[in-house]
């Protein structure tokens, strides 16, 4: 579903480009469509949630100790979650109408419930609750933590499930759909995790070649590729699931926190915090190329993509004149 913001006025978009493909042509594959307010939220913006029955799409506002609630059909900011402490992370199950929100300062997972947005449980993991994913097939979510683990949690029942250690903090991780793997950034650790879910153990770690800094990550599952943003240098490193090697290596945005592959369109969407999105164009599960660039805003590093819809959503946070808000972009297919 396309959401109606109609009463949003577009917005010339600025941009402060310093990748090393700052330089690129502007990209057709994206086309803005409007730009939500985010009114009163302060500092950094971190990930988003969706609920895509509802309609809705969840904010981090990290800085702001919020959690922002949009309501995609007037494309309105409707509630606030409150109190927070710093959230990271976040996700919607849909089964158990759950939504969990991970804290970094206390380290908290808390889950509200999905209609009323009323606490219902906390799980307390010590320190820098972070990324959080859901399995749709075992029904839990998954969550990032501390000085290195990756916990399952039962939305239902709000219990800890499964606990893995890793060798230092996780940043973005992904969970195979018709698979048992769980490949995670390990970053201070310079690898990818591979983690047997059903097992709950680290089965291989993948070395990276070429760059460090390993935030963002997304999975092609059909080809058997893995993407990661590198931020040292600013490179996508695309990695082979089978293997664990490096097919290919891509110039992007610095400063990259998400990434998302667009499996209808075989393209990648990198958002980075020097001002654009790069658009890298698969050719083959072994070719890529740098497609151009979108202009952004200053900072706007975190985005998050709903294939459904075809929207993507790019949040810039307040930075002088620059006011807090999501620049919503529309992904064309090629024809």
């Amino acid at each position: 579903m396309r959401p109606t913001c109609s009463i949003v006025m577009l917005t010339v978009l600025s941009v402060s480009c310093n990748s090393s493909a700052e330089d690129a042509k502007q990209s057709n594959a994206l086309t803005p469509v409007a730009t939500i307010a985010l009114d009163g939220v302060e500092g950094r913006i971190d990930h988003f949630g969706l609920d895509a029955k509802g309609k809705r799409l969840f904010v981090a506002a990290l800085g702001n100790d919020t959690v922002e609630v949009i309501d995609l059909v007037t494309g309105k900011v409707t509630q606030h979650i409150k109190d927070l402490r710093a959230p990271q992370g976040i996700s919607f199950a849909p089964e158990s109408n759950r939504l969990a929100i991970a804290n970094d300062k206390d380290g908290s997972v808390r889950l509200y419930d999905g209609t009323t947005l009323q606490p219902v449980g906390t799980i307390d993991l010590k320190d820098d609750a972070d990324n959080v994913r859901y399995d749709a097939e075992a029904h839990l979510f998954w969550v990032g933590y501390g000085d290195g683990g990756l916990a399952s949690i039962d939305p239902a029942t709000g219990k800890q499930v499964v606990d893995i250690k890793l060798d230092a903090h996780p940043e973005s991780f992904q969970l195979e759909a018709k698979g048992k793997r769980v490949f995670v950034n390990v970053t201070k650790a310079g690898h990818v995790a591979v983690i047997d879910r059903e097992k709950g153990i680290v089965t291989a770690k993948w070395p990276l070649i070429g760059a460090s800094s390993n935030f963002p990550m997304a999975l092609d599952e059909a080809n058997h590729r893995l993407f990661i943003g590198c931020r040292s240098p600013a490179k996508l490193l695309v990695l082979d699931t089978e293997t664990g090697k490096t097919v290919a290596s891509i110039d992007i945005i610095g400063d990259t926190d998400d990434v998302f592959y667009d499996a209808a369109s075989k393209q990648l969407y990198i958002s980075g915090g020097g001002g654009h999105i790069t658009v890298v164009s698969q050719r083959g599960a072994d070719t890529y190329v740098h497609d151009g660039q979108i202009p952004t805003s200053s900072g706007a590093r975190t985005s998050f993509f709903v294939p459904e819809t075809r929207m993507l959503y790019v949040a810039a946070p307040h930075r002088g004149d620059q006011k807090a808000a999501l620049h919503v972009f529309k992904a064309e297919i090629a024809k």
